[in-house]
């Protein structure tokens, strides 16, 4: 991986933090999964998951600075972690990340509502963990 161990599980443990202070989501019969992900043509301030909260704005600035590099590995690690794809297809999500999510990659993750648990569980896939970190 490009990214740091510790950058990963900085970014898991901010993103608990930012959706422990989010609204739960809406599943009132009748609505629609796709009122739930995020659209391109919307302003990112209207993005649905999107509220005004400094945690969330620290979040998406700290993912922001991360080199290119960095952010595919975010991606692919929470791809890793849905299981999208696996740990042997490490270097395939990466590029695939790069290809998918030049930009805009905060505002990808952060409308990933169990962006943390499949950080911590990509992580987990390639054998490492946060509690490597300390």
């Amino acid at each position: 991986m490009d990214i740091a161990v510790e950058t990963v599980c900085y970014v898991i443990n901010r993103a608990r933090e930012v959706m422990a202070d989010l609204d739960p989501l809406n599943d009132e019969p009748g609505r629609h999964a796709a009122d739930d992900v995020m659209r391109d043509d919307l302003p990112e301030e209207d993005a649905p998951g999107v509220v005004e909260n400094p945690e969330f704005d620290d979040l998406k600035a700290f993912i922001d600075s991360l080199n290119e590099d960095e952010q595919a590995d975010l991606v692919a690690l929470t791809w890793v972690g849905r299981g999208t794809y696996t740990a042997e297809d490490w270097d395939e999500a990466v590029e695939i990340a790069h290809e998918e999510h030049p930009k805009r990659v905060a505002q990808y993750l952060l409308t990933q509502p169990l962006l943390a648990d499949e950080l911590e569980e990509g992580l987990s896939e390639l054998g490492l963990s946060c509690e490597d970190a300390e």
